[in-house]
């Protein structure tokens, strides 16, 4: 290690931070003022974040440099700077969810991991840039923009931690906290270039955060290498008895696990996914079959599996998972539709045409699929599989892609074990390609492990987005695109007319389009779940009873 910290301290990983400040050769309040004046200068360029708390991290950061000069030094993330995604409730701190109906909300108390953070002596930077609640976007129509990618501020950055991918990215922030509902933490790690984990569910509480859905939730770190991932999980996770869905279990040691040898290690490779059912474009095979040889090279055995079709798990959490964001947000959808953004709508409206039975079918498919993959972590350690990327502009997003698209990240929220994307490269205009690296359920370090491995042997961290500090660039969102016209008999939008009236929707003509454009394809991932059932089958989500003894 060199005896002093590098000039530009916005680009050091975490890991080289954390010695630099045990070994006190880096002042936690000079490392957090280089990531203010990085912010004040740069995120002009990205709005990554939608507040900077730049007092209050300053005073964290001096308790964090006074506490470690009277040698009380708490650990790895002791005055290390990170970001939230704008979901993570705050003590005193606005928590908007990026959306209009929210924009003042003040929460009294911190979520889980935001006190977990503070407990290890990390400094709070700010609040950063979602999709509307976690779900909808990229929007162009709420009260603050959304992030643009630092590789190319035309484009995308993924969604929906989309200011926690451009943060990290962009080195507003040495680490964040997103969500991972269907692929909110991968998708944008995928697009900007980082290591993003959805850890298992129940592995990191998600209490204080705002709900997309109760059954597919996962809260996780996005940072810039694998390594800094481990040492903010092993802060995050833990059993927390006020989440329901908190799992009891001893948490390992994350960087133990980063022992660099993947030899033996079995690899189920998932081509299927990334060639057949989404595929992606030549040169992220191209990637991905170089990556596989790098991890070839490294000693694993890789082999072809397959689980079932992206489809089939796109049809579960869909139905399962917007029937519960609408239970979250019914009230406010039904006082007043018109103080949310059109793509959080063109979502969420489509839940009042899916049926109880619908639900619990999604529900009850979603225990079958889980049990259908056990045999697989008998026999490998890992499963892998592409990423999504590149980056697409901005101005070609629409709504209806929502519910066209099958998705590469979505099968492992249904699943329900770990998976982290990471860097495989880049495209010849520089914009970053991607892997998944997925496993069995609670099996978080051999993911790590694996990943931390290719990270090693591979040039991918030495490259970092060219962004000008003294650059004046056009932040002009592109045109609100109209609702996808929705061909539908007239019978049939008179009955999503009434069906939206009994529900106690009073939407106006856009909204009321929005709705139909849906329609169709609600109607068709429903009917694919109404097979023919026994009595026996459970649905994933029974109940059972928390915080009792003994129980």
């Amino acid at each position: 290690m060199p005896d002093t910290a590098p000039a530009a301290l916005y680009h050091l990983t975490i890991a080289e931070a954390a010695r630099f400040i045990a070994a006190r050769k880096l002042s936690p309040v000079e490392l957090t003022r280089a990531f203010l004046a990085r912010i004040e200068a740069v995120d002009p360029q990205l709005n990554a974040y939608l507040l900077v708390a730049a007092e209050q991290a300053l005073d964290q950061a001096r308790r964090a440099e006074s506490d470690i000069m009277a040698g009380n030094h708490r650990g790895p993330l002791h005055g290390i700077p990170y970001a939230l995604k704008d979901i993570y409730c705050t003590a005193g701190i606005r928590t908007t969810g990026h959306s209009r109906s929210a924009q003042d909300f003040v929460p009294t108390e911190d979520a889980d991991t935001v006190a977990r953070l503070n407990a290890a002596g990390a400094v709070l930077l700010g609040k950063l840039a979602t999709h509307e609640f976690a779900h909808g976007g990229p929007s162009f129509d709420l009260p603050w923009p959304p992030a643009r990618n630092p590789w190319d501020r035309d484009r995308f950055t993924g969604g929906s931690s989309s200011g926690s991918g451009a943060a990290v990215a962009a080195g507003l922030a040495m680490g964040a906290l997103g969500s991972d509902t269907g692929g909110s933490i991968r998708n944008p790690a995928a697009l900007c270039g980082l290591v993003g984990l959805k850890p298992t569910y129940g592995l990191i509480s998600r209490r204080g955060i705002w709900t997309n859905s109760f059954s597919f939730d996962h809260a996780g770190p996005m940072t810039w290498t694998v390594e800094d991932c481990a040492l903010m999980l092993q802060s995050l996770a833990g059993h927390d008895p006020l989440d329901p869905a908190s799992a009891s279990r001893p948490v390992p040691d994350y960087l133990a696990a980063l022992t660099g040898d993947i030899r033996g290690l079995r690899i189920g490779l998932l081509r299927h996914q990334f060639e057949v059912e989404v595929p992606v474009p030549p040169v992220v095979r191209q990637a991905m079959e170089a990556a596989l040889d790098v991890l070839r090279g490294l000693g694993a055995e890789v082999e072809e599996v397959r689980i079932r079709p992206a489809q089939d798990y796109a049809d579960v959490k869909i139905i399962g998972a917007e029937s519960e964001l609408y239970a979250v947000h019914e009230a406010a959808l039904r006082a007043h539709p018109g103080l949310f953004g059109d793509d959080f709508l063109g979502r969420s409206l489509a839940a009042v045409l899916i049926r109880a039975e619908d639900y619990v079918n999604s529900q009850r498919e979603r225990r079958a699929m889980v049990a259908e993959v056990k045999p697989l972590w008998a026999r490998y350690d890992a499963l892998i599989t592409a990423g999504p990327g590149p980056a697409p502009l901005l101005d070609t997003w629409r709504t209806i892609q929502f519910w066209q698209k099958a998705s590469l990240t979505t099968p492992f929220n249904v699943l329900g074990g770990p998976a982290l994307a990471q860097c495989i490269g880049f495209s010849a205009e520089g914009l970053p390609l991607s892997m998944q690296v997925i496993g069995r359920p609670f099996a978080d370090a051999t993911v790590l492990r694996i990943a931390d491995a290719y990270e090693r042997a591979t040039p991918w961290r030495g490259r970092r987005p060219a962004l000008d500090q003294a650059t004046s660039s056009s932040t002009a969102l592109p045109p609100m695109p109209e609702p996808t016209p929705a061909e539908i008999p007239a019978a049939e939008r008179d009955g999503i007319a009434l069906v939206a009236r009994r529900a106690g929707l009073t939407l106006d003509e856009r909204q009321f389009e929005l709705l139909c454009a849906a329609a169709p394809y609600v109607e068709a991932m429903a009917g694919r779940l109404r097979t023919p059932r026994g009595f026996a089958g459970d649905p994933s989500n029974v109940f059972r009873f928390t915080g009792y003894r003994g129980i």
